[in-house]
């Protein structure tokens, strides 16, 4: 069987953005485990996860759909990179380079969504 979405370079960022946002999790204090550390990843997961679901979707308007269930977790999760800033739990740094990949991710995904109409 074979995986299509794995062509999609929306779906191959959203891996990257789930690596990264587990790498930086880590970082954060034992006390959010069941808080922000499980919603960040548990939005990064989602990215990906809809944009496969997508694709093997039956028609494109359920593909549009899904993608844009994928953009809203992109935007969920940069308001939680957003919180994790200000509360002080990450570098600049790292924010940055998280930031930058959520941007990439929703470029792409925005992309994809409208190459559908």
């Amino acid at each position: 069987m074979s995986n299509p979405h794995k062509r999609l370079v929306a779906w191959q960022k959203g891996m990257d953005l789930v690596e990264k946002v587990y790498e930086v999790s880590k970082n954060l204090p034992r006390d959010e485990i069941y808080g922000l550390t499980s919603q960040l990843r548990r939005a990064a997961v989602s990215v990906p996860s809809n944009i496969a679901e997508g694709a093997a979707g039956r028609s494109p308007g359920q593909f549009r759909n899904h993608l844009s269930v994928a953009i809203g977790s992109l935007n969920e999760l940069a308001t939680q990179i957003e919180i994790v800033r200000r509360i002080g739990y990450l570098s600049a740094s790292v924010v940055a380079e998280t930031e930058a990949l959520i941007d990439e991710c929703l470029a792409v995904t925005y992309g994809l969504r409208k190459s559908l109409n």
